[in-house]
């Protein structure tokens, strides 16, 4: 089984890095610039338990070929279309994409380019950064990745993916019903970032004023009534377990897209709050949380546009 990992940052580096770990056949599609970095040092992963430089197989753009099985594709989603276009070459007559971005709607801009018999579905658990100096690094002992079919044609080759990642450091599942994590995930992800964003702050910073908890509740009880309407209603168990985090009296938990807000970086506004607020309005859910939380996410976005123009 041949894997394509679009780019080697901090979510296909990691998730790919480990596979090539475990002795799958991985090549990674990246700049000449970060290509050359990989074959001085290697692809260095740094966790909580190991250090590991690995020598791995790069590509560039324009040698892209089509012989992969699978393309990792692990992009931001303001990158996507750009992904997409660098992607194509690679796509052979039975190539499917594994998508591993936040949210659910870049599905449909996937489907478009490549067939949904092409996509199948994919998240992951994760918080890690790339450093200057071009190391993969992961801040927390917790990293998983879950895929599963959107076709009956993809079965096959998602079991194989499951042989590749069955001798690897990673928590991973082949999931019976994607679509329902992927919904899952995202009213956790939608909740975190939509409050930690909004507010500047850690879930514990959150919760230690008068009306934290009724907030941060209040945008959870919208995202989960959004994926029971779109037909993926949570499960209770991940309800509870989501509702644990959210309410952890000192947590510092933040979610990425406020360390990208703090390093001035772009942001996933529309791909995660603004989608959410869009289902909100159509099903008539309260939607004054996401509302307040994309405004602020649309305005630093404005705010960066400006500056950055100047």
């Amino acid at each position: 089984m041949k894997i394509l990992v679009l780019g080697a940052g901090a979510t296909g580096g990691y998730f790919g890095g480990r596979l090539h770990q475990a002795g799958a056949d991985v090549t990674f599609l990246v700049r000449a610039k970060r290509a050359q970095q990989l074959a001085t040092q290697g692809l260095v992963i740094e966790s909580t338990k190991d250090k590991v430089a690995l020598p791995v197989k790069t590509v560039l753009a324009e040698a892209v070929k089509p012989d992969y099985d699978v393309v990792i594709l692990a992009c931001k989603a303001f990158d996507l279309d750009s992904s997409i276009a660098a992607i194509t070459p690679a796509m052979g007559s039975a190539t499917c994409v594994l998508p591993l971005l936040n949210g659910i709607s870049h599905l449909d801009a996937l489907d478009a380019a490549f067939g949904i018999n092409r996509v199948m579905g994919g998240a992951c658990q994760i918080a890690a950064t790339l450093t200057k100096d071009g190391v993969v690094k992961s801040l927390t002992a917790a990293q998983s990745i879950v895929w599963g079919t959107r076709d009956a044609a993809q079965a096959a080759l998602a079991h194989k993916l499951a042989d590749a990642f069955a001798n690897t450091v990673v928590d991973w599942k082949v999931s019976s019903n994607i679509m329902l994590d992927m919904w899952e995930k995202v009213t956790f992800l939608c909740t975190l970032a939509g409050m930690t964003c909004l507010m500047r702050a850690s879930v514990g910073d959150i919760l230690a004023t008068p009306h934290g908890h009724s907030l941060i509740q209040r945008c959870f009880d919208s995202c989960v009534a959004i994926a029971t309407q779109e037909g993926f209603a949570p499960r209770a168990n991940v309800i509870e377990r989501f509702q644990a985090v959210l309410s952890a009296k000192g947590s510092t938990l933040t979610a990425s897209m406020l360390r990208d807000i703090e390093n001035n970086m772009p942001v996933e506004a529309d791909h995660v709050v603004g989608f959410m607020l869009s289902k909100a309005r159509r099903h008539g859910i309260d939607d004054l949380m996401l509302q307040l939380a994309y405004t602020h996410l649309k305005a630093y976005e404005a705010r960066r546009a400006r500056q950055t123009s100047s």
